[in-house]
């Protein structure tokens, strides 16, 4: 019988366990996690205009958001899109509810050294496989970093009731632009307590001014949100590499998935919408053709489309708040999520990109499709 080995327990990981349960085979599947990288601590939000396999782990729902771009504050309805949050072990259960009646799921703790392409070696020993996934080691060769997407983020409890318990700030621009383009993205959880998060795209290999970011978080809190007194409950940070180009994700009989495998959207930084479509292309890949390869193609456009955006952005900062208002200036914000989803028409591109200065997008696009 086919045995398939899940490299790593992580958001890509756990869903691609969650989809291949669901599906009609019973080739044993084996998720190999060594434990390091917690769940507990991580949450992921996106936006979805259809039910999905794992709704059952999200936390929150929310149908509309709120933007401050160009000197204006907007709510904004989704349409038909929720954005929902999903929290790292509420995936877990969610996962292990499908997994555990079935007797060829099994969940092994330990350290993968290396993958072959026959299986894989976990803590010095192999365990043959015919299918890998692989999410802790990825591909030899990756696409070089565009920018890097750095955040730092305060799980705060405010003294005023200033946040709305029922509207996310997707983004802020009322924070200081001088060492980049930043933002700030407000995640209530009711009027008091929320995840108030300081977001920059620098340029590849730079460091994060932590004291900076702290600065911009607390100029946030206290003079645009109003917070007074406030205490930080817990802070958290990362620095995630984003790149437009395209990930050679097929080793013979290994495919990277995650965002070792190309799937963080490089202009935003979101993967968990990606990463659930994924994992399904991949479980009915399995079922129709016997291997996991029969997947969709991706339309190159939005590769290009992301790469232009962070060219012109690590060049002109302040054109980040621009390209964003452009986008999110209709009455709902589901034309600019329908996009950033990569489910729009050329016709539907060239009308949300009205707006942006067309000179520096399009010799940012040809410097980019001449050096590629």
């Amino acid at each position: 019988m086919t045995r398939i080995v899940i490299a790593g327990a992580g958001l890509s990981g756990l869903s691609l366990a969650a989809h291949l349960a669901v599906m009609d085979h019973r080739h044993p599947v084996i998720v190999v996690d060594d434990g390091r990288d917690p769940l507990s601590a991580k949450a992921w939000a996106s936006w979805s205009d259809r039910p999905g396999l794992l709704d059952a782990a999200a936390c929150r729902w929310f149908d509309q958001i709120r933007v401050h771009v160009n000197g204006t504050t907007k709510v904004l309805r989704l349409g038909r899109y929720r954005y929902r949050v999903v929290r790292g072990g509420d995936l877990a259960t969610a996962v292990r509810r499908l997994t555990d009646p079935l007797r060829h799921f099994t969940f092994q703790e330990g350290h993968v050294d290396r993958i072959e392409d026959d299986g894989v070696v976990v803590d010095g020993r192999h365990l043959r496989a015919r299918w890998v996934f692989d999410s802790v080691v990825g591909p030899a060769e990756e696409p070089p970093a565009d920018a890097l997407l750095s955040f730092r983020g305060w799980r705060v409890r405010a003294e005023r009731a200033v946040f709305d318990a029922e509207i996310p700030t997707l983004f802020d621009f009322r924070t200081p632009q001088v060492r980049g383009a930043s933002f700030v993205y407000v995640l209530p959880d009711d009027a008091h307590h929320a995840l108030v998060e300081h977001t920059s795209f620098m340029a590849p290999g730079a460091a994060a001014d932590e004291a900076a970011q702290r600065e911009a978080l607390a100029e946030y809190l206290t003079e645009v949100v109003g917070a007074g007194r406030y205490e930080i409950e817990r802070e958290e940070h990362a620095a995630l590499p984003l790149r437009a180009g395209r990930v050679e994700r097929r080793n013979g009989n290994v495919l990277t998935i995650g965002a070792r495998g190309g799937l963080l959207k490089a202009s935003t930084g979101f993967s968990y919408q990606r990463v659930q479509r994924d994992s399904a292309a991949i479980a009915e890949s399995l079922h129709r053709h016997g291997h996991p390869f029969a997947l969709p193609a991706e339309p190159a456009r939005f590769r290009v489309f992301d790469g232009v955006l962070l060219d012109v952005v690590m060049r002109e900062p302040a054109q980040l708040e621009r390209a964003f208002g452009a986008l999110f200036r209709y009455r709902t914000a589901e034309p600019a999520l329908r996009f950033l989803d990569e489910a729009t028409t050329p016709a539907q591109e060239w009308r949300l990109f009205a707006g942006m200065p067309a000179a520096t997008y399009l010799a940012a696009a040809r410097h980019r499709l001449v050096s590629s």
